[in-house]
């Protein structure tokens, strides 16, 4: 029997993803507050100091700077995903990472404040109170409140490819969160079938009837513009009862991060508009980024100038050739620029081939090439592009005009990630691999047109702790 479908349904609340994503972090922000109380303490009783109203509210600060470290650290490492919340292991190994980021930070900002400024156990009093008290809210809640952890109720409507992958999806990252209960199919031939193990129940006709048999709190539509009148017009008594209705699309990107562009059909909407108001207010977002993008592309630039001639000299040493190496890219809007980057194969590495992606263990890397690309030091020259404003910090990735032909005669809307300045590094980078190929670029497409539709300056922030990570953990190509 599949893992989706169980034979008897119960009457706890059901909450929505995001709903449920919410209740975690309330849990972990009431946790985090605690842990400061407790660090708090336990520094009174260590310095002996008293441990009154008016010491706590001195230290005030640290809860704000503490909570939104937390936050954005959390954020960073996918702890709120439901696949990793779901999972205890993981859950904990998570933890720990975070942790640990929280006190490198920490010893950061220390080292570099004037003495007596910060107190110098005080962090990991937090750090041992905040880890303790976060895994007993997250190993126990559950037990503390039972409906969070039941799964949400589901109907399909739709047996076609899309249903098959979107039950993929909510195996591999929310596998815990729903209870397909089956699907309905649109046209009745595939009735008593199965889709990746759910049974295809009935046509339109009959979904009221299963919707309060099973007591279904939502149903996915994977065909929104090709229903039959029956299936219509039952989704409508479904929406009138109260039952959540959402398009396959939006639930694949929520739970997935991506947005599923070879399923969409026509529902172009899905890709092309951002999540944004669109009251026509002005929009200070553009105006910080391009801010923030000039600062961090000017300081990056003055350290580079002044490691240059060590990197230059190790380059030099290891093969011969040219330092550094510029390759045409296609920009906003589907403008050429040439891209400056650090060699890091040997010279004319692609004199026989053409342009081909590069792979992981490819031999015309170099060592030293190996090393930057890893730690993705050859990446920083195009700090340059970032200051003329060809690039920017975070954003898709800018493809070379030969693949860009290529893959948008594949790949539906493939030229959609032209809208916006491509990025030194981005949604795409920090959650897949390095790809090698035309079904790994269309992955990245996903990834890509989801932050297309997102952006925002905490997903920015979210995306440069990622990369900050990868970066320490070597974990480039």
């Amino acid at each position: 029997m599949s893992m989706f479908f169980s034979p008897s349904p119960q009457k706890r609340l059901q909450l929505q993803i995001s709903e449920r994503r919410l209740l975690i972090a309330a849990g972990d922000i009431v946790a985090v507050i605690a842990a400061v109380l407790i660090a708090l303490r336990i520094w009174t009783i260590v310095a002996r100091y008293r441990f009154t109203l008016d010491f706590i509210l001195a230290q005030g600060g640290w809860f704000v700077v503490l909570l939104a470290l937390w936050l954005l650290l959390a954020s960073a490492n996918d702890f709120y995903d439901l696949s990793i919340s779901a999972r205890r292991g993981r859950m904990m190994r998570r933890l720990l990472i975070i942790t640990a980021q929280t006190w490198v930070v920490y010893v950061l900002v220390f080292f570099f404040s004037p003495p007596g400024a910060l107190p110098r156990l005080f962090i990991i009093y937090y750090g041992v109170a905040s880890f303790i008290l976060i895994a007993l809210w997250r190993l126990s809640r559950p037990f503390l409140v039972g409906w969070v952890s039941q799964p949400r109720r589901t109907l399909i409507v739709g047996a076609d490819w899309s249903a098959s992958v979107l039950l993929e999806a909510m195996r591999d990252y929310a596998e815990a969160d729903y209870d397909v209960r089956g699907i309905i199919t649109l046209n009745g031939d595939d009735i008593g079938t199965m889709v990746n193990g759910v049974p295809v129940l009935g046509t339109g006709r009959d979904l009221m009837n299963f919707v309060q048999r099973d007591r279904i709190s939502e149903l996915i539509i994977t065909a929104i513009h090709n229903l039959p009148g029956e299936a219509f017009q039952a989704i409508m008594d479904a929406y009138e009862h109260g039952i959540t209705i959402m398009p396959m699309s939006l639930v694949y990107e929520g739970i997935t991060g991506r947005v599923p562009v070879e399923h969409v059909n026509e529902d172009w909407a899905v890709v092309l508009l951002p999540i944004k108001n669109s009251d026509g207010a002005f929009d200070p977002y553009p105006v910080l980024k391009r801010v923030a993008d000039i600062l961090f592309s000017l300081v990056g630039l003055a350290v580079f100038a002044v490691l240059l001639p060590f990197i230059a000299l190790v380059m030099k040493l290891d093969s011969p050739g040219s330092i550094f190496y510029t390759q045409e890219r296609i920009g906003r809007n589907g403008v050429f620029f040439r891209v400056y980057k650090l060699r890091s194969m040997i010279p004319d590495a692609e004199a026989k081939t053409g342009a081909v992606f590069s792979r992981q263990g490819d031999p015309r890397v170099t060592r030293v090439g190996r090393f930057m690309r890893k730690t993705r030091l050859d990446e920083v020259p195009q700090l340059y592009n970032v200051l003329r404003g060809d690039m920017s910090l975070i954003g898709p990735r800018p493809e070379r005009p030969e693949h860009v032909v290529r893959l948008q005669e594949k790949i539906p809307f493939y030229r959609t990630r032209l809208i916006v300045r491509p990025g030194l590094t981005g949604w795409a980078q920090v959650r897949y691999d390095y790809g090698a190929t035309d079904e790994d670029a269309l992955i990245k497409l996903q990834y890509d047109l989801y932050y297309i539709r997102h952006q925002s300056l905490v997903l920015d922030v979210n995306i440069l702790l990622r990369t900050v990570g990868k970066v320490l953990s070597m974990s480039g190509v």
